[in-house]
């Protein structure tokens, strides 16, 4: 469009602001929580959350890793897929660990759980592997 200036740069620059944005930039935020819970000894509890971003997470990527997937198409299904290495992961992130245990009547019970809290992932999508980095 042209304005009554004559000036009609400006809005090609916006048009080809938001098409670079929209075709090279493809990565897609995500928020991820992790939850695993043992008591006495035997696995109670194990919960992966994803969510897609609802607005732009502030941060630089610090780390990351390339899950490759055979025909997933989403961040829950190239995780399933590759479970143990997501996990080993993002244990080396940092895991929030609480442990309670207490003896009654001669009888020990503990209980440990590992938790990673909400933190914003930025993930890019390649034809055969996606790549998976946590913001800081």
């Amino acid at each position: 469009m042209r304005s009554r200036d004559g000036n009609n740069y400006r809005s090609l620059a916006i048009c080809s602001v938001i098409l670079f944005n929209s075709l090279v930039l493809n990565a897609s935020e995500y928020l991820i929580s992790y939850r695993y819970v043992v008591k006495d000894a035997i696995l109670y509890n194990e919960s992966l959350q994803i969510s897609h971003a609802m607005k732009s997470c502030i941060g630089k990527p610090i780390s990351f890793i390339e899950l490759s997937h055979n025909g997933a198409n989403n961040l829950a299904g190239i995780i399933d897929e590759n479970s143990v290495e997501f996990i080993n992961f993002i244990q080396k992130l940092g895991l929030h660990i609480e442990h309670k245990e207490f003896t009654l009547n001669a009888q020990n019970s503990s209980t440990t759980i590992l938790t990673l809290k909400t933190r914003c992932f930025k993930v890019d999508f390649n034809d055969n592997f996606a790549r998976i980095s946590p913001l800081k």
